[in-house]
């Protein structure tokens, strides 16, 4: 999987070739076609590993007993950690970029990762409102607003920065943009 996502992040979801992959891992294209059928499931395989190897990170196991707020803080932070660092970095430029010619790449990564993820920041929201921690909000809605900030950091650093713009450091939009969210979310205006 790390070959894979070498290979994508590199060359896009078009200029990714199964050869180069199997190159990089040391195995015959023939092998590397046995575990997968084609470019598209090897990136649904891809979307799956990046996914399981951070939602863990994303709201540790320790913080299900803490408040909404704590927990959303501690999502915020490492969504920004996990899209600043390279292997996941790239996946917002890609799907964007080349949805257009290939939408199996936008249906991918939103059914297998957006969705979830989504779905966990909804859950989280739902508690805070549910606790009296939070005011009523529409959770769905919620949920996109949090995820846009952390999106548009990924796409900043990773399409405008290469072409000039000044770096966005992401622990400190993830700040920003956690007091924002709790001071929204209050009920007393008080994060």
């Amino acid at each position: 999987m790390a070959a894979a996502c070498d290979v994508f992040a590199a060359n896009g979801y078009a200029g990714a070739r199964l050869e180069d992959v199997a190159v990089r891992v040391g195995i015959s294209k023939s092998a590397l076609y046995l575990q997968f059928a084609d470019k598209q499931a090897l990136f649904r395989e891809l979307i799956d590993w990046l996914l399981e190897t951070s939602l863990p990170g994303a709201v540790p196991a320790e913080s299900e007993t803490a408040r909404a707020s704590e927990r959303l803080a501690i999502f915020v932070r490492a969504g920004a950690r996990r899209l600043a660092q390279g292997e996941i970095a790239f996946l917002p430029r890609l799907v964007i970029g080349e949805s257009g010619n290939f939408p199996e790449i936008a249906k991918t990564w939103h059914d297998v990762a957006v969705s979830r993820l989504l779905t966990l920041v909804e859950a989280i929201v739902d508690q805070g409102i549910a606790d009296g921690e939070f005011r009523q909000v529409d959770a769905h809605l919620a949920a996109r607003s949090v995820a846009g900030a952390l999106i548009l950091g990924a796409l900043w650093n990773t399409v405008f920065v290469p072409v000039g713009a000044p770096s966005l450091d992401l622990g400190a939009l993830a700040d920003t943009h956690i007091d924002i969210l709790l001071h929204g979310l209050s009920r007393g205006g008080e994060a």
